[in-house]
């Protein structure tokens, strides 16, 4: 038997024979989060990490492995044991990765067992008041009526505000002009300057500027309205079903590991999540607990996948 196959059998043999007794390995298990802490993606791994801890039965970690705007991590991961103890963090920027980076050192499609999507959000079409349009139609008609003249902002080339904005274009065909920022700091200070004239970005980002009156929100990219904005109609009473679009963020494995492993832990993540106040610091993020099966969760990303990639081949974009 080869070395790696035998390694493998190995590794299934005690993970399976642990984790189907109850028990979790005693050593600590690690989540990769491939970003800075302090994100949207760190917090909520940080929250699952804290209230699954006392059930998994061992130390959770969270390791910040920044770099490659997320490749670093993701390679990290991609090498990492598949035995339950290395864990990575995976949201929306992964499944945009897997169809703009040709040379990502892994298969995006094949490297991870996704074990769950933990949380999700909608994002947000904003644009500056000044702009004269009240509706999401009125503004794809005065697009229309301009076409190269109105600006769309964007937290960088290949962010999920890029590929948000020209998934807006490709369906609703107005002709809007992409302009990259670095960060989304930076793209928030010019909208409200009206140096660009909307931006499609998270809720939670975009939520104190909208409750301010400092930008105007026209659509929230779901098939249903968002809590936190009652009053803003969703893509589908917009008029524009194919603008649904959530923002995010899931746990997953390193390919290989034990079903029976990758459903325990999945388990355990679930049930966190569940646990009152663990929701109220996922609610008071602007996020929704969505807690669903191994099989949904990689349903998710392989449909996303597919999705953004289609996007980036349309709009012909290309990685810096």
């Amino acid at each position: 038997m080869p070395f790696n196959t035998l390694r493998r059998a190995i590794v299934f043999a005690s993970a399976a024979s642990l984790f189907s007794a109850g028990a979790f390995a005693q050593k600590p298990v690690t989540i990769i989060v491939p970003y800075a802490p302090g994100g949207s993606a760190d917090l909520v791994t940080r929250v699952i990490a804290q209230f699954a801890a006392p059930s998994v039965g061992a130390p959770m970690i969270v390791d910040n492995r920044t770099g490659g705007g997320g490749v670093v991590g993701w390679g990290a991961a991609a090498r990492s044991a598949p035995d339950g103890n290395t864990l990575l963090t995976v949201e929306l920027s992964y499944t945009i990765a897997a169809g703009l980076i040709t040379t990502l050192p892994f298969d995006p499609k094949k490297a991870f067992t996704q074990v769950a999507t933990a949380v999700k959000v909608p994002h947000v079409l904003v644009i500056n008041p000044a702009v004269p349009a009240k509706t999401v139609q009125e503004f794809i008609a005065l697009a229309k009526a301009q076409p190269g003249k109105l600006n769309y902002g964007s937290g960088g080339n290949g962010t999920n505000t890029h590929l948000a904005g020209e998934l807006f274009k490709s369906t609703t065909g107005v002709d809007i002009v992409h302009v990259p920022y670095k960060g989304a700091g930076a793209v928030l200070t010019d909208l409200m300057g009206n140096q660009v004239q909307a931006l499609i970005t998270s809720v939670p980002t975009a939520l104190p500027h909208i409750k301010s009156g400092k930008l105007r929100a026209l659509m929230v990219t779901g098939a249903e309205r968002n809590a936190m904005l009652p009053d803003v109609p969703s893509a589908k009473e917009a008029g524009i079903p194919r603008m649904d679009m959530d923002y995010w963020i899931g746990i997953g494995a390193p390919a290989g590991t034990p079903q029976v492993v990758v459903d325990r832990l999945n388990k355990e993540f679930n049930a966190s999540l569940a646990q009152p106040e663990a929701k109220k610091k996922i609610a008071e993020m602007g996020l929704t607990v969505v807690a669903n099966t191994p099989a949904q969760a990689t349903q998710l990303v392989n449909s996303e996948i597919q999705r953004w990639s289609a996007v980036i081949q349309q709009a012909g974009i290309k990685a810096d």
